[in-house]
């Protein structure tokens, strides 16, 4: 049998190019329309769309309250926060704190017991006893002060000198005058005509020197029947040959005994508020 005859290779390269001819042509047709097709799009006008009305923004967490006259909540919050952060300064300098707190010191080192009552107790003790005699003057500053300055009646600046009155009358009262003046020449101002013309910052120290003072006069008061009791044991105990026993143990149950019988604690909080 004879073989099928072979197709001439001319025949099929022939073939292939008009293949690649013709997908090339739809290739360039494609392209065109895609570009006439883009530029249409941009050359037809756009119709504008509505404006968005605005919308109310959303809640930040405060109140920007911008009424004239009454403060807002955030500004309220504000402001007590800013008073917790100077209240332990103020409690120290301004207040009958430094005094009552260094007397009970000196009470509880004289009896001979260095952590009992712990200072825990002895500043819980200070505080509570502050706010007391504080009261009066604490209601003046909420009186003449904060409640104008909630109440819109008055702005920051009237309420802070409000505020400054009752202090430095209380303060006034229980300051040496010689305090004042070292403080006055100190810093080289010249002498106030009185001293309720005496500004804070000379004030308030010389007011802490006064209440030191205070303090020392009193604690010194309390040592001394404590001084006297120790003496006594420390005579007997060398006149019986027993050198090697340390006096304070033997002193301790009877200065406790003593402070417990003379009701130590009502004397002294008594003395301290009377001073007031």
């Amino acid at each position: 049998m004879s073989a099928a005859p072979a197709q001439p290779r001319g025949g099929a390269r022939t073939g292939a190019r008009r293949l690649l001819l013709r997908l090339l042509v739809v290739l360039v047709v494609t392209a065109a329309a895609v570009l006439l097709g883009a530029a249409l799009a941009q050359a037809a006008p756009v119709q504008p769309e509505e404006p968005v009305a605005p919308t109310e923004p959303a809640g930040l967490g405060f109140d920007l309250d911008v009424e004239a006259g009454t403060p807002s909540t955030s500004i309220v919050a504000l402001l007590a926060l800013t008073l917790l952060g100077v209240a332990p300064s103020l409690l120290l300098m301004m207040t009958s704190f430094t005094k009552i707190f260094v007397v009970l010191s000196l009470t509880r080192n004289a009896l001979g017991l260095q952590g009992v009552p712990p200072n825990q107790v002895l500043a819980g003790l200070t505080l509570f006893l502050s706010l007391f005699i504080m009261a009066p003057v604490l209601g003046d500053v909420n009186t003449v002060a904060l409640q104008p300055y909630l109440d819109g009646s008055t702005d920051f600046a009237g309420a802070f000198g409000a505020a400054q009155g009752p202090l430095r009358e209380f303060m006034v009262g229980l300051t040496r005058e010689e305090d004042l003046a070292l403080l006055t020449r100190a810093a080289g101002m010249p002498n106030p005509e009185s001293p309720e013309t005496v500004p804070m910052q000379t004030l308030i120290p010389a007011f802490m020197l006064s209440e030191l003072r205070a303090a020392f006069i009193i604690g010194f008061v309390i040592f001394v029947p404590f001084l006297v009791i120790d003496l006594v044991v420390a005579s007997a105990l060398m006149a019986m040959g027993m050198m090697m026993l340390p006096p304070s143990m033997i002193s301790l149950p009877f200065k406790i005994l003593l402070f417990v019988l003379v009701d130590g604690w009502g004397l002294i909080v008594t003395q301290l508020v009377g001073s007031y």
